[in-house]
């Protein structure tokens, strides 16, 4: 009995992803000072991504758009 009451509460609860996005994306909202759209470049095994000198010692968050 206790669980056909909570599938009844999650009756309203929808699954289905937004209709404006792809399927294999997410959606982050993030607040900060400064933004710059700038292409990996390849370096060695890795990527490197050069940002301005001014934002040395500053906390930074990259997020791969495609």
């Amino acid at each position: 009995m206790a669980d056909e009451k909570k599938n009844s509460d999650d009756s309203h609860l929808t699954e289905e992803a937004p209709v404006d996005l792809p399927s294999n994306k997410v959606k982050f909202e993030i607040y900060g000072e400064e933004m710059i759209e700038k292409r990996v470049k390849s370096s060695g095994n890795s990527g490197r991504v050069y940002l301005p000198p001014n934002w040395v010692g500053h906390k930074v968050k990259i997020i791969r758009t495609d």
